[in-house]
């Protein structure tokens, strides 16, 4: 009588199934809203997009942080030529006057797909697009109220 010797390829399966569980899962995207709140070209006819986004970029980033509430205080910087330039990231500059005041506002924009560290991604053909917007040389760039008159 034969003795039942298991084959060396049945030992190597069972031996993989040990292992396939043990492979850490990939770092999953954060959650963001894609949803573009507006659109503004800049004066090299970019088409650029504030999107709704997260607590970490867009809309409902600045519009907490640093207290823009109105598409037509990011648009105006916007509407300019880029006054700074690092790969696919853009910053615009722009002045909101009114009697209450003068203040100039900041807009990053990353004009790619992904974000620099490429954990956001807009979708192909698709562009990021307003990272955050602040008042320049105020308390913690937070934009005085009168801004959204």
């Amino acid at each position: 009588m034969r003795k039942f010797t298991p084959s060396l390829a049945a030992a190597a399966v069972g031996t993989a199934a040990l292992f396939v569980g043990t492979v850490a899962p990939a770092q999953a995207a954060p959650a963001w809203n894609k949803t573009v709140k507006c659109e503004q070209r800049d004066a090299d006819n970019r088409k650029i997009p504030t999107r709704q986004g997260n607590a970490e970029l867009g809309w409902m980033h600045f519009s907490g942080k640093h207290n823009i509430k109105k598409c037509s205080v990011v648009n105006k910087a916007l509407k300019n030529h880029p006054v700074g330039k690092d790969g696919s990231s853009f910053t615009y500059e722009g002045q909101v006057i009114s009697s209450s005041g003068r203040v100039k506002v900041v807009v990053i924009v990353q004009y790619s797909r992904k974000t620099t560290d490429s954990r956001y991604d807009a979708g192909a053909g698709q562009k990021i697009g307003v990272i955050t917007a602040y008042c320049e040389g105020t308390n913690k760039n937070k934009c005085p109220p009168w801004v959204n008159d």
